[in-house]
């Protein structure tokens, strides 16, 4: 089956939701700076790596969980919408939250890459940008194309103002108020 492609176009949040809608089972549909993504549904591994981190945060701050696909609102420059592969927040922030949620109270957002080079530039940019204008506060990016974890924090004015980045297999520093290194060995 084809994913369906868009235009650059800019798409309203009524045409929007009214698409995700409509959604065929096994694909995910995002509003990210006006733009329609549409995306399959991980596969194995991707979900693995996720896993991997959640154990990781909740072995180390066992206040916060890794929550898997969440819709999250990310408001800033255009009206958007992006499901996350991993939201860590407080246990229970997401209890009695719509399925497009407030990300106020998110404080890492994860993401990893699958599909082409194309769909990993996405989370690369415009994912890291959308994240940014919404003051999300860390954000790691599992590139599976080029083999690294990547973390950014510190928004402010829209961007992230630090990054840094480990191979797959070395330990990656994330930032307060995580403050440990992410062990990168079984990302995939």
């Amino acid at each position: 089956m084809t994913v369906p492609q868009f235009g650059q176009a800019e798409v309203a949040l009524d045409e929007f939701e009214a698409f995700d809608a409509a959604a065929p089972e096994g694909f995910h549909v995002e509003l990210i700076n006006g733009r329609v993504l549409v995306s399959r549904a991980p596969d194995g591994d991707h979900d693995e790596s996720v896993m991997f981190i959640g154990d990781q945060v909740r072995a180390r701050r066992p206040e916060l969980r890794m929550y898997q696909e969440r819709g999250l609102t990310v408001p800033a420059y255009r009206a958007g919408r992006a499901r996350v592969d991993g939201a860590v927040a407080p246990l229970g922030y997401f209890r009695g939250q719509p399925s497009w949620s407030d990300p106020e109270g998110v404080l890492m957002v994860v993401e990893v890459t699958s599909g082409s080079e194309q769909d990993a530039d996405v989370d690369r940019v415009d994912k890291r940008d959308a994240y940014a204008q919404a003051g999300l506060p860390v954000y790691l990016l599992v590139d599976r194309h080029r083999g690294e974890a990547v973390v950014h924090w510190d928004p402010e004015g829209g961007t992230y103002r630090h990054s840094a980045t480990a191979a797959f297999g070395a330990k990656l520093a994330l930032p307060e108020p995580f403050g440990f290194d992410l062990d990168t060995s079984e990302l995939a």
